[in-house]
């Protein structure tokens, strides 16, 4: 998690389910005007974005932030393609991480810190469908040991 993390606009929830995160990596957005008004009104949806990186530069797609409502005729498109920035080490560290097969770039968050909006991006692989299985169980049976904790607390 970076330090100095702000308030949380966004959250890819679907991303830590269908994906093993293995690196994450904090980037700053290319953004309009309103856009950015929109984002601070929690009008934005990462649900099914996706980035990736085309001519040394990373993009993010499918990001969804709504038109903003006192906007006028110079209002954006919701779902256009935005450039992130990123440090040209880290870029080219994430190349080298997308070649390998399963690798993909994820959008998991998106926050304001000092005033610009963040996004936490990952380094992702793919999960199957029995590591999913794995994963919900275990968190039921933590829930499960947290219910009889408290119960005993309490009794």
């Amino acid at each position: 998690m970076p330090k100095g993390e702000g308030k949380v606009l966004a959250q890819n929830k679907k991303a830590r389910h269908d994906y093993f995160i293995e690196e994450t990596y904090e980037a700053g957005l290319v953004l309009l005007g309103t856009e950015i008004k929109a984002i601070r009104a929690g009008r934005v949806n990462l649900k099914d974005s996706f980035a990736r990186i085309r001519n040394g530069e990373l993009f993010v797609h499918n990001m969804h932030i709504s038109p903003y409502e006192q906007g006028n005729i110079h209002n954006h498109e919701p779902l256009r393609t935005r450039k992130l920035l990123l440090h040209r080490k880290q870029i080219n560290a994430l190349i080298g991480e997308t070649k390998e097969a399963g690798y993909s770039i994820v959008p998991l968050k998106l926050y304001l810190k000092d005033g610009y909006a963040k996004l936490l991006i990952g380094l992702a692989k793919g999960k199957k469908k029995y590591d999913k299985r794995d994963d919900l169980k275990q968190k039921e049976a933590k829930r499960d040991i947290e219910r009889a904790f408290r119960d005993r607390q309490k009794g």
